[in-house]
């Protein structure tokens, strides 16, 4: 048994998480797993949800799912809850966006509202409606700290992210009674091969300079790691963590309070 299993155990646990096939959500897949659980992990990129599970191993199963689309998080749920019980979701699937007030094109507005808080809303209730009638669940949301503060350039992406936040108070009240916990982690910038891509087209030969704008952001002097945002998640997933709901945990290197 690794420290992962030893501290924050989830065995006997089945996940779901949405976004699952890179980035955040495949860490969390692989921690989740390393911590005994049981991983579903969801993904509208069908090759790259396959490349996990098989990364991770006999542990995981891949789905394909678009959660902004109403049937296809029906299908991929219940094809889930065929299996048996979902005892934990994590909502990670999102998108970012670059933009103000009046630079954000009504298309882009609507894209980023219908991923980042349709789609949250969608996996959220197909969980809530399969943990009331099983005793009980933990939902975790990603946020982000653009949902609690002004950040430059990131309006969409800013309003959608404060909708994350008011959605995981509401569930976590009106779910109290029944078992379901609901919290939140809103990271500052964590270092992700999306990261990487947007610093390679926007800003080519300048690659390394930016890395270190971008990391220089945080008050520790660079981003946050993935497997940072997974451990945290681990935790607040584990029953360990039976006691916090309605909460929202900033993963942000000090940016908020210590700038």
């Amino acid at each position: 048994m690794d420290g992962t299993q030893a501290l924050h155990g989830l065995s006997g646990k089945t996940a779901i998480i949405t976004g699952g096939a890179s980035g955040i959500g495949l860490a969390i897949a692989r921690a989740f797993a390393r911590a005994g659980a049981r991983v579903w992990v969801l993904d509208r990129n069908a090759e790259g949800a396959g490349a996990a599970a098989r990364e991770i191993g006999e542990a995981a199963e891949a789905v394909v799912c678009d959660v902004a689309d109403a049937a296809s998080v029906r299908q991929a749920f219940e094809s889930v809850f065929a299996h048996g019980r979902l005892h934990i979701a994590v909502n990670c699937a999102g998108v970012a966006h670059v933009g103000t007030a009046t630079t954000t094109s009504e298309e882009d507005f609507d894209r980023v509202m219908r991923i980042n808080v349709r789609g949250m809303f969608l996996c959220a209730r197909a969980a809530v409606g399969h943990m009331k009638s099983q005793g009980g669940g933990v939902i975790l949301n990603m946020a982000s700290i653009a949902g609690m503060a002004g950040l430059p350039d990131r309006f969409a992406y800013s309003t959608s992210k404060g909708a994350v936040l008011a959605m995981t108070y509401s569930i976590a009240r009106d779910y109290l009674g029944d078992g379901i916990r609901c919290n939140a982690i809103s990271p500052a910038r964590v270092h992700t091969p999306f990261v990487d891509g947007f610093v390679a087209k926007n800003y080519p030969g300048r690659e390394a300079e930016m890395m270190e704008k971008l990391g220089q952001a945080q008050p520790v002097g660079r981003m946050a790691e993935p497997d940072e945002v997974a451990s945290l998640a681990v935790w607040l997933c584990s029953d360990e963590a039976s006691f916090v709901t309605g909460a929202n945990y900033p993963l942000d290197g000090g940016f908020l309070n210590l700038r």
